[in-house]
């Protein structure tokens, strides 16, 4: 148990290194020359590099897409890949989002599980392999990825200049052991409107949601009524009878309808409430006249309403390893000339992109919606007795004395990107899930013991 004694040892050392990574707010910005995803996540990479380098690790940057620390000799390598890009904050904080400020043995701050805290805890684990002169027969990298919340373009620039690790693991989602990720679809839905609305409630527009992985938690839209009144009364009565959280603000004829909802993981829609479908649900119950707009309002709240499956659009696939489909309705854009949505589809791991395609594509069929911008993720599914699970689930179980049981999840990560590595910790089983939540935190036991799980599971891939 050397490893995890000096992990005791570096624990202060670690939480500071995390802090100090947490305080720099790594949301993807505009392309500047040398920083492909924008001044944050650079300065991010930047950071990680400089606490790296101080452990006395050998360091490589490549053009600030992503860098790596290295240790240790031999052809081959295993990788633990990370990343320091973070989504926006939003609201709801009761610590500032970038203060990394500790409170009842958690630190909270946007990135402290999702990624920043487990790859600060994989880098420690690597110390404490190098501090206790450990043996390793082929050399370790722990790779700093900066573009994985939005597309990782870092890990194809990665691959093209160096070879794929031949074991390791990502970071980035829940214990035991992640063996299957669902496909995953991001694109949008877009219908040219033609036909202006005209009449006595006039529908201007519909602004909603931050991006397509999160549930939104706001959504407005502009009316033009000659009653304002009334709609500001149907609206209390709606959230009423519904218990959705929607106000109204009205300026002459102006009426904007406020709809409030939960944030979660585009994964796990059912974990929050959908703004923008709460918000499709109460414009549903208006007489408002016939147009292309409410046409497509309509269309959605009736085929896909609050479900969170795609139960009513006919794409409800479920297998036994991952369970059914997540539909999340992430972003919608309305204008007087077009409707753009923004869904994040993810099917189980054993079905094919078209077993949920063509039953798609035949519900929007004669609407005039059509796809656009279609990025597409094929599941992933590694075998119970591959070897690489195989020695993760020999680490997990000596190091918490728990059963490691092999999940399926909704969630992509590097794993689909990366070859040969699985997804691995750091949310233990029973924990909250606050990635992409407001108020995300760390417990710093959970940190610690993640740092020592890491260790073990590198050395157990490298010796």
């Amino acid at each position: 148990m050397e490893i995890n004694k000096r992990i005791d040892q570096m624990k202060d050392e670690l939480i500071e290194s995390t802090q100090e990574l947490l305080k720099i707010k790594s949301v993807e910005g505009e392309a500047k020359e040398g920083m492909p995803f924008g001044e944050g996540p650079a300065k991010a990479l930047e950071c990680a590099l400089k606490i790296s380098e101080k452990l006395g690790f050998k360091t490589v940057n490549l053009d600030n897409y992503v860098g790596y620390a290295e240790y240790g000799e031999g052809e081959d390598y295993v990788a633990v890949l990370g990343h320091l890009d973070v989504v926006p904050e939003g609201d709801g904080w009761i610590y500032p989002p970038y203060s990394a400020e500790i409170h009842d043995g958690k630190i909270y701050a946007r990135g402290t599980l999702d990624d920043k805290g487990p790859i600060m805890a994989a880098l420690y684990g690597l110390k404490a392999i190098k501090d206790a002169g450990l043996k390793l027969n082929k050399r370790v990298r722990v790779i700093y990825g900066t573009n994985e919340e939005t597309g990782s373009k870092e890990v194809e620039h990665y691959l093209e200049r160096e070879k794929a690790p031949v074991a390791g693991f990502t970071p980035d989602a829940q214990y035991p052991i992640i063996n299957g990720e669902k496909g995953i679809t991001i694109f949008n839905i877009v219908k040219d409107l033609n036909n202006k609305s005209k009449g006595d409630i006039v529908l201007k527009s519909i602004k909603g949601g931050n991006a397509a992985n999160m549930v939104p938690d706001k959504c407005n839209a502009e009316i033009i009524a000659k009653d304002t009144e009334a709609i500001v009364k149907s609206v209390e009565e709606f959230a009423k009878k519904t218990g959705y959280q929607m106000s109204t603000e009205v300026n002459e004829n102006n009426v904007v309808i406020k709809s409030v909802g939960m944030s979660a993981h585009g994964s796990l829609p059912h974990l929050g409430k959908n703004a923008i479908m709460q918000l499709f649900a109460f414009l549903s119950t208006l007489e408002l006249e016939k147009c292309d707009a409410i046409d497509f309002v309509r269309f959605m709240n009736q085929n896909v309403g609050m479900e969170t499956h795609g139960e009513s659009f006919g794409v409800c696939l479920e297998d036994e390893a991952s369970g059914k489909l997540s539909f999340n309705v992430g972003v919608v854009d309305i204008t007087e000339d077009k409707a753009v949505m923004t869904l994040n589809l993810r099917y189980p791991v054993t079905n094919k992109l078209d077993d949920m395609m063509k039953p798609f594509n035949a519900k929007i069929e004669g609407t005039g919606i059509k796809v656009e911008n279609f990025k597409h993720q094929e599941p992933l599914y590694f075998d119970p007795n591959h070897s690489l699970v195989k020695s993760l689930q020999k680490v997990y179980a000596e190091q918490t004395g728990e059963e490691a049981k092999l999940i399926s999840i909704g969630g992509g990560t590097y794993a689909k990107e990366m070859p040969n590595i699985v997804a691995f910790g750091p949310i233990f089983p029973g924990k909250p899930d606050l990635d992409h939540q407001p108020n995300e935190y760390i417990e710093i036991e959970d940190l610690i013991l993640n740092a020592k799980i890491y260790g073990h599971a590198i050395y157990e891939l490298a010796k």
